[in-house]
């Protein structure tokens, strides 16, 4: 049971960080020339500050994860993110997601099924 509970603060940290820089990423475009007044300008940015908190939240969590889990259920299991990645790109950031992409999210989705079973 700890393990799923695990599992779900990774898949769900993972996708809120995924999302949070994308939407960033989006917000402040191209970035030509890296110096210090750019990393100043990053460093303010309030979805890049929050990504990074929820990338380390799923970071740290994948590690106690594997502290009561084998690594043959932990990896296969955590690529449930692509599946709410998936519908999250669709939905909130309004991506086009081909057919392929929506197989492969129902074939991961259908293993991780397989795991819970």
């Amino acid at each position: 049971m700890k393990a799923w509970l695990l599992l779900g603060v990774i898949v769900g940290s993972t996708v809120i960080g995924d999302l949070l820089s994308s939407l960033e990423m989006k917000r402040h475009g191209e970035i030509r020339e890296v110096n210090s007044r750019m990393l100043k300008t990053l460093a303010q940015k309030t979805y890049l500050i929050l990504a990074i908190v929820f990338m380390a939240i799923s970071f740290f969590a994948f590690m106690k994860l594997l502290d009561i889990a084998d690594l043959s259920f932990a990896v296969p299991a955590s690529a449930a993110s692509l599946v709410l990645e998936t519908l999250l790109a669709r939905m909130v950031l309004g991506e086009h997601v081909d057919r392929k992409r929506w197989l492969g999210a129902g074939l991961v989705a259908c293993g991780v099924w397989l795991l819970a079973v």
